[in-house]
């Protein structure tokens, strides 16, 4: 009765938490062609950067019209996508760390988790602030910067999973829990990837 409960309130969970459609960014004036080129460049980027580029490739194309071919609109878009699924993630983890019946070790490593997560959203955050601010002279500083925060959000992750590595755990709860924060990973992940491609060739410019 308990496995059934939980399964249902799970499910609403994760109903409520991701039923918002996803609008698609592209214009309708905006023409063919440039569009298709816009496309091949994300697709491009992501491909020749990222560790995950199919993920990269379709959590970005829908921003086409507004990356264009520009490499720190991609990153930022990138960092963009990430902070707004760890955001998510984060509040899906809280909800989930509140259904009763959950062994107190479940509830341990979700309250852990939720910190990692927060802190991961936390430096997300920082990581927009700083790509917005780099220019000029201080260019190389803020970069440094951005990869800085965008690694820690990263590393934070990585904890968050290593905490439910024991089989001591629910099983659904820790399969739905891992499939999130993998998710986020790889999606911060590929954000790195693309900030460091930034930084490294607007470093080469003359």
């Amino acid at each position: 009765m308990e496995t059934s409960y939980l399964g249902l309130a799970l499910a609403a969970i994760l109903i409520l938490q991701f039923s918002t459609p996803i609008n698609s960014s592209f214009s309708a004036t905006t023409s063919l062609p440039s569009r298709n080129t816009y496309i091949e460049y994300i697709k491009t980027s992501c491909y020749n950067t990222t560790f995950y580029p199919k993920l990269c490739y379709h959590t970005l194309v829908i921003y086409a019209s507004t990356i264009k071919t520009n490499p720190k609109l991609l990153a930022k878009t990138a960092l963009n996508v990430s902070l707004i699924d760890t955001n998510s993630t984060s509040r899906f983890m809280i909800r989930v760390s509140k259904i009763p019946g959950l062994e107190p070790r479940v509830v341990a490593a979700m309250l852990d988790c939720v910190e990692e997560v927060g802190d991961s959203v936390y430096e997300l955050q920082r990581s927009m602030e700083e790509i917005g601010h780099a220019g000029g002279s201080d260019f190389s500083k803020a970069m440094s910067d951005v990869e800085t925060w965008v690694s820690a959000a990263l590393t934070d992750d990585d904890t968050c999973l290593d905490g439910f590595a024991e089989e001591v755990v629910n099983k659904k709860v820790t399969a739905i829990v891992k499939r999130h924060i993998r998710r986020i990973a790889r999606l911060t992940s590929n954000a790195l990837a693309l900030v460091n491609r930034y930084a490294s060739t607007q470093a080469n410019l003359p």
